[in-house]
């Protein structure tokens, strides 16, 4: 498990922002997933995805790595932001927008207005 581990944190620390989900960011697999997926895309974040049906111990080993015991999960600078509840709150509340700035993660401003706007 140990190799698994050091794959994860070196995928979490060479790129900016990650999302460990269940299919690809163009095709997801869940609706958890698809929820996160879309935030980011639509927004226009650049991540690296992973898709942990595509391999059981990266599956595993995801929630290991994090102690989070679902997926999707996201990370942005090695750092480990949650799931899909929390990552949608944050979009919501505006501290996604935050996290993104403070770690210059380039992502349409206007767009995750957007988002904040559709669901009031």
């Amino acid at each position: 498990m140990s190799e698994v581990n050091d794959q994860i944190r070196e995928m979490v620390t060479s790129n900016d922002v990650v999302l460990y989900m269940k299919g690809t960011k163009e095709m997801p697999q869940c609706g958890f997933s698809s929820r996160v997926a879309g935030v980011l895309n639509y927004i226009g974040v650049e991540y690296q995805d992973v898709n942990v049906l595509a391999d059981e111990n990266v599956r595993q080993g995801i929630k290991d790595y994090s102690d989070w015991p679902t997926v999707p999960q996201l990370y942005v600078k090695g750092e480990f932001v949650g799931g899909c509840d929390i990552v949608t709150e944050m979009a919501l509340s505006g501290e996604l927008d935050t996290l993104f700035r403070d770690n210059g993660v380039n992502f349409s401003e206007e767009a995750a207005e957007k988002i904040r706007e559709a669901n009031k």
